[in-house]
C-alpha cells in the first residue's frame, strides 16, 4: 500500500467533533511529513495541518486551537481531531505523504 487511506468523515452539527484517520505505508512516518488538506466545492485546496517525522506540527490559522494532528507509529496512522466544527470546515479532507495522495473523506458541518 502506497496511497494514504482516509476515514472518519461524516456529518455533524456546528460545534461538534470528528476524528479523521489516515493510514499510511508502514515505517514511512519517520521519513516523511504527513499533511492534511481540504477542498470545498468551488474553492482551491488548502493546507490544514502537518506532522513531521520528528513530531513537530503546524496548522493553518483557520483551524489553530480547534484541530489537533497526531500519530500512532505502531498503527501507521495519522489522526486529525477536529473540535468546535464550523460550517466553513465543510470540505473533502485529503491526506498527503510525499507524492502520494489519498482519495479523501467528506466532512459536512450543518445544522
Amino acid at each position: 500500500q502506497v496511497q494514504p487511506v482516509e476515514s472518519g468523515g461524516g456529518s455533524v452539527q456546528p460545534g461538534g467533533s470528528l476524528r479523521l484517520s489516515c493510514l499510511v505505508p508502514t515505517n514511512r512516518l519517520s521519513i516523511y511529513d504527513t499533511r492534511w488538506y481540504r477542498q470545498a466545492p468551488g474553492k482551491q485546496r488548502e493546507f490544514v495541518a502537518v506532522i513531521r517525522p520528528g513530531g513537530g506540527t503546524n496548522y493553518a490559522e483557520s483551524v489553530k486551537g480547534r484541530f489537533t494532528i497526531s500519530r500512532d507509529n505502531a498503527k501507521s496512522t495519522v489522526y486529525l481531531q477536529m473540535n468546535s466544527l464550523k460550517p466553513e470546515d465543510t470540505a473533502l479532507y485529503v491526506c498527503n505523504m510525499g507524492v502520494n495522495w489519498g482519495q479523501g473523506t467528506q466532512v459536512t458541518v450543518s445544522s
